[in-house]
Formats: C-alpha cells, sequence, structure tokens
C-alpha cells in the first residue's frame, strides 16, 4: 500500500466537538482506510485503519453497539 504524504491527508473533528478540543481527528487515506489522532496530541501517535476495519467501525457506531 503506498502511504499518503502530509498534502493528502486532510484531518477533521466532529462537529459534535466541545471549545476544550479534548476529542479525536479523523483523515480518510487516499485508496481506502483512515487514521486517527487524539486532538490534543496531534504529533504522536497515529492509528491506522484498513477500509474494511473503518466500515466496521462506522457500521458498529451507527448500530448503536459503542453504547
Amino acid at each position: 500500500m503506498e502511504s499518503a504524504t502530509s498534502e493528502e491527508i486532510v484531518w477533521r473533528k466532529s462537529s459534535f466537538s466541545g471549545p476544550t478540543g479534548e476529542c479525536v481527528e479523523v483523515a480518510r487515506i487516499p485508496g481506502g482506510g483512515a487514521l486517527v489522532r487524539d486532538s490534543k496530541a496531534p504529533d504522536e501517535a497515529v492509528l491506522r485503519f484498513s477500509e474494511g476495519e473503518w466500515r466496521a467501525f462506522v457500521a458498529g457506531m451507527l448500530n448503536g453497539e459503542f453504547h
């Protein structure tokens, strides 16, 4: 899998994030998958998920599996 350059990565925060800045940020990877990081520590660890893993997570979220 090719790695994305920093110019191709666009980080997004949820519109539900509060003003404290304590949330996660998500970036879609060109070609599929997603990156996730802590908005308070953007230069630290980044989690990488394949397209299948990301779709499973989003489906679980939408189905209320994490409540």
